[in-house]
Parts: structure tokens; sequence; C-alpha cells
């Protein structure tokens, strides 16, 4: 039995024909082996060229494995010229699949729904994240992408007789199923060490009026909907009034020209630390080294990495997108408007030391949710009622 996993990707491949991922890796792909023995992917490639490292990357060894690749149909002229080469081999992947999983928004899970559909293949969908605040942020042409992305995420999704939604209430809002549905979060912590919150107090105890002040994000940095320029023209903002303890340090891959030019443009550059990528353990030291996390981006579905800082103990902010609100209290919330670098220095101003230390202990416990042994029963039930209905109803 086979079951078939739909999304645009990428997912990195060598000379060899070994693959990697960040987001698709061995955890996740584990998953889809409750619901059948092997697992296929239906998904775009992009080659690692001779001589680049895969150190931040993990590979993928999960096994009976198959990778199906499709042209990038996530462009415009992508759309136009490879659609149909791309529909042809989502539909011959469908038909010889027992079992369909389509992780939306990607034009690859539109295409495998359909096809699904039509060939009476039971299929789960899958939503991580919102089409409309992802293009709708992004440019001027994502503008025009995001009414199309939007509805036809939420006719497929509100068709679905299973869908699993990473937040707990944001996207079931804004697209629901008349389907069974289920939230789990992608994001699955292993450990709570008490210790850490211990250490994370301790830490903000010591701290005194004046002393500097890490905040810390890890995103892309060239990816502009990620939001880290929100927080550069915050501090410039501050530092215009005579505030200038705060250092702002961005953990991520990308191109980095943007940001810095938006740094040096406001006179903040020094207060800009572009620390590149890391790999996953070496995040979760560097979050003992800050003060503050920040979210600030304006397309999520829900955050890994700010669940992730939140089990570290940091206390956090983030902007009002997706599943953010979720996690935070309203206070520390700030809008996608004109005045959120406004509400960003309000936010960082306002954070006394006893605030600090009611968010450390409020953020610690409310990271214990995203246990990956209850979202994983959760989650596996859910796949074992899709599997033995579907088996029922073929």
């Amino acid at each position: 039995m086979q079951v078939l996993f739909c999304h645009d990707g990428p997912i990195r491949v060598d000379e060899n024909e070994n693959y990697y991922g960040i987001a698709h890796n061995d955890q996740m792909f584990k998953r889809y082996y409750s619901i059948a023995d092997k697992v296929a992917v239906v998904i775009r490639l992009d080659q690692i060229q001779s001589g680049e490292s895969t150190r931040n990357l993990s590979q993928i060894t999960v096994s009976p494995f198959e990778v199906l690749e499709t042209p990038n149909i996530s462009s415009a002229k992508g759309i136009f010229l490879k659609r149909n080469k791309a529909k042809g081999i989502i539909r011959e992947a469908v038909l010889r699949s027992d079992y369909i999983v389509a992780r939306l928004p990607s034009m690859s899970g539109f295409i495998a729904i359909d096809y699904a559909k039509k060939y009476d293949k039971p299929y789960l969908t899958e939503v991580v994240a919102c089409p409309w605040d992802a293009h709708w942020n992004h440019s001027f042409k994502g503008k025009l992408v995001a009414p199309f992305m939007y509805l036809a995420t939420k006719k497929r999704v509100k068709d679905s007789n299973y869908v699993v939604y990473v937040t707990n209430d944001f996207l079931q809002k804004r697209y629901p199923t008349k389907g069974k549905s289920v939230n789990c979060s992608n994001v699955a912590l292993t450990e709570f060490d008490e210790t850490l919150l211990k250490k994370r107090l301790s830490k903000i105890n010591k701290k005194n009026k004046g002393n500097k002040i890490i905040i810390g994000t890890t995103a892309a940095v060239d990816v502009r909907y990620k939001g880290q320029q929100y927080v550069i023209e915050a501090l410039a903002k501050l530092k215009k009034q005579g505030i200038t303890n705060y250092e702002y340090q961005l953990v991520g891959d990308g191109n980095q020209s943007y940001l810095r030019s938006v740094a040096e443009k406001h006179s903040v550059i020094d207060q800009v630390k572009f620390l590149g990528p890391m790999r996953h353990n070496e995040v979760f030291d560097w979050l003992e080294t800050i003060d503050l996390y920040a979210q600030p981006s304006r397309q999520e579905g829900l955050p890994r990495a700010l669940i992730e800082s939140m089990s570290r103990g940091v206390p956090a902010f983030g902007a009002n997108t997706a599943g953010i609100p979720e996690l935070l209290e309203d206070t520390f919330i700030f809008s996608n408007t004109k005045n959120n670098t406004e509400e960003i220095c309000g936010i960082l101003t306002r954070f006394t030391k006893e605030q600090m230390k009611s968010q450390s202990k409020q953020n610690f416990e409310e990271a214990k949710k995203y246990d990956k042994n209850t979202i994983d029963k959760r989650r596996k039930s859910f796949f074992e009622e899709f599997q033995s209905t579907s088996i029922i109803c073929t």
C-alpha cells in the first residue's frame, strides 16, 4: 500500500540522489507510514551544487521512499509553461497510490486533490499556512495571485472529508471544512527542562536598567514577509529617543542585502547582527543567550521558531498574524499596519523585569501543549480513522 504526499516543496537533492530538507525531513515523513507501508512524494527538487555544504540540511533516510520530481509551477511562468507536464506526473502518481496526502497551499496539492476526487482515491488535506497572507504580503504580483490561491484553497479544504490544521483556531476559521478535522501543529517538542526556566528567570533577575537587551529572530533573511525590517525600524525610532541598548540578532539563511540596507538607512547597522544559518541544536543554544524573541512575520501557520523559544522560557512578542496570537498575550501582539513600528517600540519599552519573568513562566507552560507524544498520538489516531474509513468506502 502506498501513500502519496504532494507539495510544491522544494527538497534538495545531490549528485548521488540523496535527498535533504529542512521542514521536509525524516520526522515529518515517518508519520505517513501509519497510513501505508510505502511513501511516495510528488515535489519540486532543487539541485545541491558540487562543493555546497549540506551542514544545515537534514538528510531524508526513511524507507521505502520514492521521489517523483515535478517542475516548478509556483510561478506565473511555471503555471503557463509547465502545468500540463506537472499534471501528467501527478495524475500517474495518484493512479499508482492508495491514499493521497495534499499539503496546502500548493499548486501540486490542488492538482492532486482534483485527481484524487476524479479517480475516487481517498485523500487527506493538510493546511499549513494562509495563502492570502503569503501572497498579499509578498509583492505586487503576489497581490494579483492572492485571490486565486485563497479561493482555490478555501474550496478544496471545504470539500475535504479529512483535514489537518496546524493552528488551533485561525486557519480553521479562514478555511473551514465540511469534513472531519483535527489540529496538529508541525511543531513537536521532545523535552521540557525546568532547570532551563530557572536559568532564564535568573538571567532576567540579573538585568539592570540600561543593560543591553538582545532581541532574536530565526527566519530566512531574504523573505520580506518575515518582517525583520519592522523590528529594525523600531530600533531606529527608539534611537531617536536616545534608547540604544537593544541589539537585534538574526539567525537565518539568505541574501542579507535588503535588511542590511534598511539598517544602514536608519543608522542602526551597529545594532543589527547577522548570524547566518544554524543547525537546529545550535539554535537552542543561541536561544539561551538572547533576552527577547520576536516573530514579526506577516505570513505564518503556527510558527515553530516562536514555540521553540517559548519552550526555553524566552519572553516573546509578535505580529497579529495567523497562529501567533494563539500563543502570546494580546499585550505582546502588534498589528500589521503602518503603525506597527510604533507598537513594537511600545512593547519593548513596556517589558519590565517583572513582565519578562511573568512571560517567561507563561511561555514555558504554553509550549508544553506542543509535546511531541501528545501531538503524535492525536495525529496517529486521526490518520488511522482516515485510513479505516477509506478502506470501508473503497
